[in-house]
């Protein structure tokens, strides 16, 4: 039997229930053997080893994920340039993750949503700085960076565009410039730390600006340790009124001068009832959550499933207001 279509629209499906998001795309490929030290990170697999992504995405999706998120987080045209690539093949790696993405739901015969990968500015830098905003650009300066790489993913016309890892103000409200008015979907997912950005400002101040662009149809976290998500989930939907985005990190860190993960996972599926009660809608992981880990958030956001407290999960914790019209 054909698998039942999802509803056109994410905004409308995350305005009804929890939709899974898949993990981290990265630690997936690491497992099938490639080595991402190199500063272009998995985005050179775009070039190099494309079918490995779709088969990365295709494992994310028998895991569950309705949402994938598309290879192209590392993907500019300066990064690109610095490895010595023109701008006539960063163009084409940017179209090309939004096409195999499409290409592993087909694969697997499971509709679901694309969502383009939007890095930040300092992840093209390749030193580990995009946790720490301190890059010193300008609001204005930010804007130009982003917009071809903007141009060429929207013209890719994935399903939702995927503002993520943005850790200061200035980066954020540059995105939610270029982005409005666009016509795709879009949300924009904050990286923390102690219920701060990692620039040490307050993030209410993203959630709240961001409520006032139509385009935006949720807003939250990720590559954030999971152990302090829960209270910047709830903070992101009081402040913003939008279904909300979780998608943690392992609990490790990223050192970005010896490029590896440090210390311990603190990531449990424990935690999901949590996040959902907080006002979670499209829940997953980012790096170092496997598919393995997936599979659980999946059957956990099931309704009726066993709950870590015992109860069976509701089919909603938290009412969330139909999108607009805008927003579909």
């Amino acid at each position: 039997m054909p698998p039942a279509p999802l509803p056109a629209a994410l905004a409308t499906a995350l305005a009804t229930g929890p939709v899974v998001l898949d993990g981290g795309m990265a630690t997936r490929l690491e497992a099938r053997g490639h080595d991402l030290s190199d500063s272009l990170w998995s985005g050179r697999l775009l070039l190099d080893d494309p079918d490995d992504i779709v088969a990365a995405h295709r494992d994310f999706v028998r895991a569950g994920a309705r949402v994938l998120v598309t290879a192209s987080y590392q993907v500019s045209f300066t990064g690109f340039a610095a490895a010595g690539f023109d701008s006539a093949t960063t163009r084409s790696a940017l179209r090309r993750s939004v096409a195999l993405a499409r290409e592993a739901f087909a694969a697997e015969q499971v509709d679901g949503w694309v969502a383009a990968s939007i890095g930040p500015y300092a992840a093209s830098l390749a030193d580990g700085s995009e946790y720490r905003a301190d890059h010193g650009r300008t609001v204005a300066e930010l804007r130009a960076w982003h917009r071809p790489r903007l141009d060429v993913l929207i013209d890719a016309a994935p399903d939702v565009l995927a503002i993520e890892t943005i850790a200061g103000v200035a980066e954020a409200e540059a995105l939610l410039a270029e982005v409005a008015g666009c016509g795709i979907p879009t949300w924009v997912a904050m990286t923390c730390e102690g219920g701060r950005l990692r620039s040490g400002e307050d993030p209410a101040v993203v959630w709240r600006a961001a409520r006032d662009v139509p385009d935006v149809i949720a807003v939250g976290v990720n590559c954030t340790d999971p152990r302090g998500l829960a209270p910047l989930l709830t903070e992101a939907y009081a402040e913003s009124h939008l279904p909300v985005v979780a998608y943690p990190n392992s609990g490790e860190a990223w050192d970005g001068v010896r490029r590896m993960w440090v210390g311990e996972s603190g990531f449990g599926t424990c935690d999901v009832t949590a996040w959902r009660r907080g006002g979670a809608r499209l829940i997953g992981g980012c790096c170092r959550v496997t598919p393995a880990q997936i599979a659980e958030i999946a059957r956990v956001l099931r309704p009726g499933a066993a709950t870590c407290d015992g109860k069976a999960t509701a089919a909603t914790n938290v009412t969330l207001s139909a999108p607009e019209s805008s927003r579909a």
